[in-house]
């Protein structure tokens, strides 16, 4: 899943995402360097406990850079709502996340993800991979407004991560992505059961972890995109209200 970190030879990396956010949530973490070219401030590091080790990013809330279009809530709060509405797809785009105390105040704490370094990105964002369309259905149930290329971890594995959704859920239709091979195109069948499945836990379970996070219309209109995705049966098309292409795009 992930490296240890440098002077924990004596310690085990997480072996499933359950033991990852157990970590996430109760280990030490030890910062050792920021990611220069996020607009926000974005820390990584080790992240510790007696048995096990990893790399993680550290995105305190103190950090945030105020932005006149996501008035409401945290970037961070943005974070762990796509990693429970991934988790509730069952497709685990997202890697394990937490909101935690760190050494700069609350904020995000996200399992560092080792891509496939063999993986040529602006070839593989354009291939029909199912990791991939999978991920652009997630993108437009959660509205995500800046799917960059950068943002997609292909594993070793053929697993795809994404990462990076600090600005999604928007009420205004955002969707931002490099991945419009598919619009206008069918669903697949299990993109339909999926989101036929998350329709109900929206209503219940998940709808109320989301609120802790997002404002009341922010799930209302999560919602109402699960539900017209399954009344067109089809990949979302660019909407014309924004531009339909991150930039730059990795």
């Amino acid at each position: 899943m992930t490296e240890q970190p440098a002077g924990a030879a004596d310690l085990r990396a997480p072996r499933d995402h359950a033991e990852a956010q157990l970590l996430l949530r109760t280990g030490a973490i030890d910062l050792e360097g920021r990611l220069l070219d996020a607009s926000n401030v974005t820390l990584v590091g080790a992240i510790r406990t007696d048995t096990m080790a990893a790399e993680c990013v550290y995105k305190p809330v103190a950090g945030e850079r105020p932005l006149w279009d996501f008035p409401d809530g945290t970037l961070a709060g943005r974070e762990i709502s796509a990693f429970l509405v991934s988790e509730a797809t069952g497709w685990r785009i997202v890697p394990p996340t937490v909101l935690r105390e760190g050494p700069f105040g609350p904020g995000m704490v996200q399992l560092w993800m080792d891509g496939d370094e063999g993986v040529d990105l602006p070839a593989f964002v354009r291939k029909d991979d199912p990791g991939l369309r999978r991920m652009a259905v997630f993108d437009a149930v959660v509205n995500n407004a800046d799917r960059k290329g950068g943002h997609i971890i292909p594993m070793p594995d053929g697993h795809v991560y994404g990462v990076d959704h600090g600005i999604c859920f928007s009420v205004d239709p955002k969707l931002r992505t490099l991945l419009w091979r598919w619009a206008g195109k069918p669903l697949p069948d299990d993109a339909v059961a999926m989101l036929e499945r998350l329709a109900d836990e929206l209503r219940g379970d998940l709808g109320a972890l989301l609120h802790e996070h997002l404002t009341r219309r922010e799930v209302r209109c999560t919602e109402q995109r699960v539900a017209t995705l399954l009344r067109t049966g089809r990949h979302p098309e660019p909407s014309g209200e924004w531009p339909a292409l991150p930039w730059p795009p990795f």
